[in-house]
């Protein structure tokens, strides 16, 4: 910056002057910069709300664009006995289920054996449903290390072991971890103490084969725990088994869990199943709930009363567009299948005369009833992508989608606004310079009157001297 002598030869004020100058270039820019920010920020305000509006539109139908989200099933009945649930595919009926008997685990103890009492010497081969694995027992064994090892047995996955202590004794207890008959579990011993492996001494006290035909035949330890299949009782007649307590599609459709036996004088457990279409009428309520935000929001944005004020987007082309296409679909044909077509209004869709949307209960329940199918194909569309749902997220997607029309308009609005930006940049260094040459001006000027009266003070100075001259008197 050039140094200013603040008048010392003119008397002005010089960095007032200059600051004043200054000043009155900077103000009307500034000022127009400050306006076109502000529109500019407002503008991408208002079509970020939009944008949102419309995008809380498209998800409010979601569910109603998806074909396994149509005639589903309710199924009823679950109690204290059995758990029911229900797939699409189950048909509306009743039945009565009565549980016979749950699964089971195969349990099985040994006799009573003194904690340090080396059990004898072989191996023990151990099988439960399809899971097999063998166990070498030393001379020196016990029923804990015949525990241990089974338990920490790579090859088992289907057996647990754990010992029960008593008045009497050890017992090694052994559990199939699965339920039902396929998963008994099976011992059979190879006893190289007496080299007799079904006998009920050594090693082959732990021999358990409960089948009479087989040559490993040996029931020596007690079975606590017989290994039994679930079994249920469908409308009083039709018996069904399972190794679990889950029965999968023993009714089309239909999952059961038994969970408690019937005793005799027990009622029945009864299963209803239903049509359940409750996501037709959620769905439209959570649409024309969002519909009338967004026409709340689009009258706000477009207002240009005086009463209601100008709104950001008055007379814009991308908020007209947008509620005319979105409102465009309302009045639109949409197929129902077998070469119909069909109207929203006819599902109970009205539209008032504030241009918001209402729900007539009775004429949707009507339609729901009368041909659910045909809602169906009306929201899905015959090719899962021409129906109402499909039609109205290609038409907002066009707006909020990236690369999109609001995107782009956004996008538009923040380049103006960095551009802004740089222009002030620009605009300060250029009032700098500005600054810098007047304040070079007004010194130069200051430092000419200085000398100019310097001058003139000398010059009167050497006059008075003059021979002739006379003073004038004071």
């Amino acid at each position: 910056m050039a140094i200013s002598f603040t008048g010392i030869g003119s008397g002005l004020q010089v960095n007032e002057i200059v600051n004043a100058l200054v000043s009155a270039e900077k103000a009307p820019y500034q000022a127009r910069v400050t306006r076109q920010q502000a529109s500019h920020t407002t503008d991408i305000s208002a079509v970020g709300a939009l944008k949102s509006s419309l995008e809380e539109l498209n998800g409010s139908l979601e569910s109603l664009g998806k074909i396994d989200n149509f005639q589903k099933r309710t199924i009823s009945g679950s109690d204290d006995f059995v758990s029911l649930s229900s797939e699409k595919n189950a048909q509306t009926n009743n039945y009565s289920v009565k549980v016979n008997n749950l699964a089971e685990n195969h349990k099985l103890m040994s006799s009573a054996m003194a904690s340090g009492e080396s059990v004898g010497e072989g191996k023990l081969s151990v099988s439960s449903g399809e899971n097999s694995f063998d166990i070498d027992v030393s001379d020196t064994a016990t029923l804990a290390d015949i525990r241990d090892a089974i338990n920490k047995s790579a090859d088992n996955d289907s057996v647990n072991a754990t010992i029960i202590t008593d008045s009497s004794g050890q017992h090694l207890v052994l559990s199939s971890k699965e339920t039902g008959e396929a998963n008994a579990i099976k011992i059979v011993v190879d006893d190289a103490g007496d080299a007799n492996n079904t006998d009920n001494n050594g090693l082959s006290r732990l021999a358990f084969d409960s089948d009479p035909a087989s040559a490993t035949y040996a029931e020596n330890l007690s079975e606590t725990t017989k290994a039994t299949d679930a079994s249920i009782t469908i409308d009083g007649t039709l018996v069904a088994t399972s190794s679990t307590n889950e029965f999968v599609d023993v009714i089309d459709g239909v999952t059961i869990n038994a969970k408690k036996a019937h005793g005799a004088d027990d009622d029945l457990s009864k299963a209803k199943i239903t049509e359940n279409n409750n996501n037709i009428a959620a769905g439209l309520k959570s649409f024309v709930e969002k519909f009338n935000a967004f026409i709340d929001l689009s009258k706000q944005l477009g207002s240009s009363s005086a009463e209601n004020g100008v709104g950001a987007l008055a007379g814009d082309s991308l908020l007209r567009g947008s509620v005319n296409q979105v409102r465009g679909l309302l009045t639109s044909e949409f197929s129902t299948g077998n070469g119909n077509t069909d109207f929203l209004s006819n599902y109970g869709i009205r539209t008032e005369r504030s241009g918001k949307l209402s729900i007539d209960d009775d004429v949707l329940k009507k339609a729901v009833e009368k041909d659910p199918a045909a809602i169906k194909t009306f929201f899905v569309g015959e090719n899962e992508d021409d129906g109402f749902v499909a039609k109205l997220d290609t038409v907002i997607k066009g707006y909020t989608a990236s690369g999109g029309i609001i995107e782009t308009r956004i996008d538009g609005r923040e380049a103006q606004i960095d551009k802004l930006g740089k222009d002030a940049e620009d605009f300060t260094l250029r009032m700098a310079a500005y600054e810098k040459r007047l304040l070079s001006q007004y010194n130069a000027m200051d430092l000419l009157v200085a000398n100019l009266n310097s001058t003139g003070s000398y010059l009167q100075q050497q006059m008075a001297n003059l021979p002739g001259v006379v003073k004038k008197s004071s």
